[in-house]
């Protein structure tokens, strides 16, 4: 017999020592000129990257988990049909809706894959929205502002399903630091959600397209359009509102969606079968854990482990919380029992580093990916004085950093090794740089090189931090004294612990794939410590 606790239910239990819980309270908004960098600005400007099955199917693993509710247990009831019973939005059968509409029932094989990544969350959105009184139709939300991907980030600075703005995401509840980051966090970010779609109901009076309008482009700027048609004697409703084109299409989405959930047939669309039935639970897991793991326990790749888990940026849960893991309630048994059998340290993996003189507690910290407040704390260290000779005790990730593909690095890696266009070139970020300066310098746009490094424009540069630049290739006499200025040399690098192909690109300006073809690797595989790696290096760029 297996056990499972469904979210919805305000229980505790504890088993083999460790707690399973329904999720706790904890949104916000874009700014007004925000569009994703996944694809979900307007449904015309979706990428073809993500209508492809290929993007889709590396991208989001989660959708080839199976979410069974138990072995015994047969499930028919229809979670669209609930939905469906439930609405309560009148849609109008205006221009601007049906526009919307057909661009959706056009790409049907979209919405199939956005269903698959909303499987594991939408049942226990439903159930939220419900206990809070909230209309159901707010559960197709994520669709409209994120296709559902919990790693969707836009040029406005906007992270996560819910698309939350750093001040609003911090303003409802979402911690945010190195090793987390509550706007990603799918129950943290749907509670904001909630917080703030009430708050914003309550703020217009009862009206849900105002709040929802206020949603995308903040209250003020709603409540202005508001007071202005006021003034002019003219209606107030969103439909009559001059309101920026991107809100003006923004609710229109939402309620064409709506439109299809409640008659599929109408649009000859065939819905994706998501089961009424909770099939994820939050387990406190205590205290810091690493992710792979974490997944080892529960059977799941450390993909997989991820994508339920989208807040956590590095290789580990955060040491000073939240200390729980989302898990497949199939999978809850066995993650339970070995967590339990888990001793503190074997938690994480643990390396004694002998400090070296003119170390510093920053400097070992970013060589071991952790943080100098987790290294203070684990070796008792107050202020930040060390003494060479002396040895630290250091937390570290249990398997290679490449490994833990949806990691922050590794995301981030993935989007700087895109190919495109021109000379790919590597700027280190120098105090007191901007990305407008650098765009000058390279005479690109700072919005080119944001896209480059999966970041927004006003996202904060850090000293050392490396940027690909894309230039256009050059030409007859420029393009010849270019290369003179490039000195190559042919090297040997001993992979050291903690090393990953994105690190090692990173520090000797190269790309994963050429480390790949110079070595005849794969970056699927894992790099050992001690292996050796041939290198083509730029002296000329790596002093």
């Amino acid at each position: 017999m297996k056990y499972y606790f469904p979210l919805t239910i305000a229980v505790s239990i504890m088993l083999g020592g460790c707690q399973s819980t329904p999720f706790q309270s904890e949104k916000s908004k874009q700014d007004q000129n925000s569009t994703l960098i996944a694809d979900t600005a307007t449904p015309a400007e979706v990428s073809l990257a993500l209508l492809s099955d290929e993007a889709n199917s590396v991208m989001h693993p989660i959708a080839d988990v199976e979410f069974s509710v138990s072995d015994e247990t047969q499930v028919t009831d229809d979670l669209w049909e609930d939905i469906k019973a439930k609405m309560a939005f009148d849609i109008p059968q205006n221009q601007r809706v049906v526009s919307q509409r057909n661009w959706y029932v056009k790409h049907a094989s979209y919405l199939d894959r956005v269903a698959k990544r909303a499987e594991p969350f939408l049942y226990y959105i439903v159930q939220e929205l419900e206990a809070n009184d909230m209309p159901v139709e707010i559960a197709l939300l994520p669709i409209v502002e994120s296709a559902f991907d919990p790693f969707a980030y836009s040029h406005g600075r906007a992270s996560g399903m819910w698309q939350f703005v750093p001040g609003t995401g911090e303003r409802f509840g979402m911690k945010q630091n190195w090793w987390y980051d509550g706007r990603r966090d799918v129950i943290a970010s749907t509670q904001g959600a909630i917080k703030y779609l009430k708050y914003l109901n309550g703020y217009f009076d009862g009206d849900w397209l105002l709040a929802l309008a206020a949603y995308n482009s903040g209250e003020g700027r709603v409540r202005r359009a508001v007071k202005n048609n006021a003034r002019k004697n003219k209606p107030t409703d969103f439909w009559s509102l001059d309101l920026p084109s991107e809100t003006e299409a923004y609710v229109p989405k939402l309620l064409a969606l709506a439109d299809i959930i409640k008659r599929p047939a109408d649009f000859n669309i065939e819905l994706y079968d998501i089961q009424n039935k909770s099939v994820i639970s939050q387990i406190n897991i205590g205290s810091q854990l690493d992710l792979a793991k974490a997944a080892q326990l529960a059977e799941l790749s450390l993909a997989e482990l991820q994508h339920l888990n989208p807040g956590f940026n590095r290789w580990s849960t955060d040491p000073d919380g939240p200390h729980y893991l989302v898990i497949p309630n199939n999978k809850i048994e066995k993650f339970q029992a070995g967590l339990d059998k888990l001793s503190e340290k074997e938690r994480l993996a643990w390396q004694r580093y002998q400090i070296k003189s003119g170390d510093s507690l920053s400097q070992i910290a970013k060589k071991f990916n952790t943080t100098t407040a987790l290294i203070q704390q684990v070796n008792q260290i107050q202020g930040s004085q060390i003494r060479a000779g002396k040895y630290l005790l250091i937390p570290v990730a249990t398997q290679a950093l490449d490994s833990y593909i949806f990691s922050q690095e590794q995301r981030i890696a993935k989007k700087q090794s895109q190919s495109y266009n021109g000379t790919k070139l590597t700027h280190k970020v120098k105090s007191g740089d901007t990305l407008w300066d650098i765009g000058q310098a390279y005479k690109v746009s700072s919005k080119s090189i944001a896209k480059w490094n999966g970041m927004a424009p006003r996202d904060t540069l850090k000293v050392g931090q490396n940027l690909v630049i894309w230039q256009a290739k050059k030409s007859g006499a420029a393009a010849n004294a270019s290369s003179k200025q490039a000195i190559m040399r042919n090297i040997t690098y001993k992979v050291r612990r903690g090393d990953s192909f994105a690190r090692i690109a990173d520090k000797f300006n190269v790309s994963i794939k050429d480390i790949e073809r110079w070595n005849g690797l794969s970056s699927r595989k894992y790099l050992q410590p001690g292996q050796m790696l041939k290198l083509s290096v730029d002296v000329t760029n790596n002093i």
